[in-house]
């Protein structure tokens, strides 16, 4: 009986520590967006260059690989996590600014926003109620990601725009299913940190939403 008692506490105490998990990741996570939203206007207010904007990519990618590791586990790791997703919402400026200077700019735009909110939630949603296990994916995902990373550095010599299309729709699945492999890492006790569950559910959206932005464009009259 009473290692019995002991079970349901154990499960118990690591249910509520997956959900407090979640619940903060999802909380960080929209915050982020947010602020992102913020820079990115400001970015296009100002009318930031194409040349500012890949600064202001590198510059995110090497808070990812090289200060944030360091910063997880600390309340650093919070502001580290704002200036990743604020210098990522900025290098969004120059590319908006292109496709909001079409003649149906903006409906391209909400467009894509409106697909990205629909899949993440959609597939957030599911993970989260389901509860499945969706660790088996781990391994097509990566293989998917190397074959996207090379398809893109060949079309920059090619420069084939069907290419470009199949690059992205198939970008778009990825993500897709990254942020099923996400959170149900969270779901499933896999993921405990919140801070980096967040940053890997940003990219994630992040992805999603400029790919779907180049294909939601392409499809479009302009």
């Amino acid at each position: 009986m009473a290692d019995y008692q002991g079970t349901v506490t154990s499960r118990s105490e690591s249910a509520l520590a997956t959900n407090k998990v979640l619940r903060n990741t999802y909380l960080l996570l929209s915050m982020t967006l947010v602020f992102s939203a913020v820079t990115a206007m400001i970015a296009m207010a100002v009318g930031m260059p194409q040349g500012g904007a890949l600064i202001m990519m590198l510059a995110a990618i090497g808070i990812v690989w090289f200060v944030l590791p360091r910063a997880y586990n600390s309340s650093m790791g919070i502001v580290w996590t704002f200036a990743f997703a604020g210098l990522m919402g900025a290098s969004l400026g120059p590319m908006l600014t292109a496709y909001l200077a079409l003649a149906n700019g903006p409906s391209i735009v909400a467009q894509a926003l409106g697909g990205t909110a629909l899949v993440t939630f959609g597939l957030s949603a599911y993970a989260v109620t389901t509860k499945k296990d969706f660790s088996f994916l781990g391994g097509f995902v990566m293989v998917g990601m190397i074959v996207a990373l090379v398809a893109i550095l060949a079309n920059l010599f090619l420069a084939i725009p069907a290419l470009s299309l199949a690059i992205s729709a198939g970008v778009v699945l990825l993500m897709s299913l990254l942020i099923l492999f996400d959170t149900s890492r969270i779901v499933n006790g896999g993921e405990t940190n919140y801070v980096r569950a967040t940053v890997s559910l940003y990219l994630d959206i992040y992805n999603l939403f400029v790919h779907l932005l180049v294909l939601v464009g392409a499809l479009s009259d302009d």
